[in-house]
């Protein structure tokens, strides 16, 4: 009987075994490896390098770009299609998100780390095999096949291997080289030249391509200004906002962020989480019109507003811009509780009810029916508030108009919406049971006068509203505005008061 030493020696030797084929394996399988996302506007092809670098391969119109120095692994990434109209759109695209690129690092980051956990347990499943072989074959059978395995065995299992690799391998085909090939990495400020002050935080930024053409430069040249425009406006207006005299929770407060139609204006986000953490909230509401019309490539939008409130308890509802049900899906796939129609546990201890709008995919929550008007959904949302076992303490959605029929019938204490890009309330609204309840609009967070509101700042006003809950209750409101000037107004805190005598329940 093995004594106790050999066999920790054996149990050592396996695992050891193990870790190493575990790890060839995984090596393998995840530096050979691709994803699919959505990327900047672009479906993209992400694949893991060990250059250091990330690579940006942008295709055959404008040129590559190098960030050096993002660490031991780098990534290459190829972007493919996109639907914007025109070169000058997509450059303009790329400046407003490389001044608010939080989201999509993130987002390749995930993707990055994803491909590492899926090849780690394919590999950590093709190491226990030649281990299992081992083990099945056993001591004496090993022994024997030992005993008559020669030279020439030897030999034609090694040539058996080496065929086998070249014959995946194919040496003897060739591709053309590619047309990049030659050309060498320069630096942006190289390549736009002297004349073109070169904005903080893109010395590392290298271009390779065919990118002699003076049009080229042009819309490089407009990308770099759109991006230093960006950078610099949001990021100071969220360093002012750290500043601001907002008012502190008590104890037993619960604050809210209330965003609203923010347009694809990812540069909005960073402020208003800024705007969200000098009052103290720890939850957020998105009331809908994320993008401009609900399309796959404005992904880039949702990812930068899921970064910017990371850490924070949140729920949204989709908007009338939001057409389809992607919005309404990626939001919920990335840590957003999705409101449907049902009443669910909300902040601070409170109950929550909302729809996505009715005008963008027709469906609200009722989702075996197609084609509900509006008025359809604002009765059936009331409806569902007045049946609730518990009282419904806010309802969320797009257009506040959907929850009137709600508050007429005192059946909750508070309706948010947006929809109309300017602010307006709250607004006191009394049941026919001696109910209060109150309504409020916030304005349009993404500073958008129409549909669209990237730019390198804010095109009107925008606001950030803060919902505060006390004992289960809407306790009071604040709104912050950012001036397209870059100067902000606070709102006075507006206390949301209820008969002493109301019932809770």
């Amino acid at each position: 009987m093995p004594s106790v030493g050999r066999r920790v020696t054996q149990v050592l030797a396996y695992a050891g075994a193990w870790l190493v084929c575990a790890a060839a394996v995984t090596a393998v399988l995840f530096f050979s490896g691709t994803r699919s996302i959505e990327l900047a506007s672009h479906d993209a092809v992400v694949h893991p390098t060990l250059t250091g670098a990330a690579v940006l391969e942008t295709g055959p119109v404008l040129p590559d770009v190098r960030i050096k120095g993002t660490g031991l692994l780098g990534v290459d990434i190829r972007l493919q299609k996109t639907d914007a109209a025109s070169t000058d759109e997509l450059v303009r695209r790329y400046g407003y998100i490389a001044g608010q690129p939080e989201g999509q690092i993130a987002k390749v980051g995930d993707a990055v780390a994803d491909m590492l956990g899926d090849a780690a347990l394919r590999g950590a499943v093709a190491g226990l095999v030649p281990i299992a072989v081992w083990l099945l074959v056993g001591r004496t059978r090993r022994r024997e096949l030992a005993s008559r395995i020669g030279l020439p065995q030897v030999l034609v299992g090694v040539g058996v291997v080496v065929v086998l690799g070249v014959a995946v391998w194919q040496p003897w085909t060739t591709e053309g080289e590619p047309v990049a090939a030659g050309d060498e990495w320069v630096s942006l400020q190289d390549f736009l030249g002297p004349q073109v002050p070169l904005p903080d935080g893109l010395e590392d930024v290298e271009v390779r391509g065919d990118v002699t053409t003076a049009q080229t430069r042009r819309l490089i040249e407009s990308a770099v200004d759109t991006y230093d425009k960006s950078k610099v406006f949001y990021a100071e207006a969220a360093a002012e906002a750290v500043n601001l005299d907002l008012r502190q929770p008590d104890e037993g407060d619960t604050v809210v962020a209330f965003v609203s139609d923010r347009h694809d204006n990812i540069g909005m986000d960073p402020v208003a989480r800024a705007v969200a953490d000098a009052a103290g909230a720890t939850a957020v509401y998105d009331g809908g019109d994320d993008t401009s019309s609900g399309k796959s490539w404005e992904a880039f939008s949702l990812d930068s507003v899921s970064e910017a409130f990371d850490g924070f308890d949140r729920w949204a509802v989709a908007g009338n811009h939001d057409q389809g049900s992607f919005v309404h899906d990626y939001l919920g796939r990335h840590g957003w509780t999705m409101l449907d129609g049902q009443v669910v546990e909300g902040p601070g201890g409170t109950t929550l009810l909302g729809v996505d709008d009715p005008r963008s995919s027709g469906l609200g929550s009722w989702r075996d029916e197609t084609g509900l008007s509006f008025a359809e959904v604002e009765q059936r949302l009331a409806d569902a508030a007045c049946d609730s076992d518990v009282r419904v303490t806010t309802i969320l959605v797009h257009d506040a108009n959907l929850g009137r029929e709600a508050l007429a019938r005192g059946c909750t204490d508070l309706v948010l919406g947006g929809h109309v890009h300017v602010r307006s309330g709250p607004t006191r609204v009394d049941g026919p049971g001696g109910e209060t309840g109150y309504t409020y609009t916030t304005g349009t967070t993404g500073g958008a006068a129409y549909a669209i509101a990237i730019g390198s700042k804010p095109r009107r006003a925008a606001d950030i509203s803060l919902v505060t809950y006390r004992d289960g209750r809407p306790a009071g409101l604040q709104w912050v505005t950012v001036q397209p000037n870059g100067t902000f107004q606070v709102g006075t805190y507006a206390e949301l008061r209820y008969p002493e005598t109301e019932p809770t329940d």
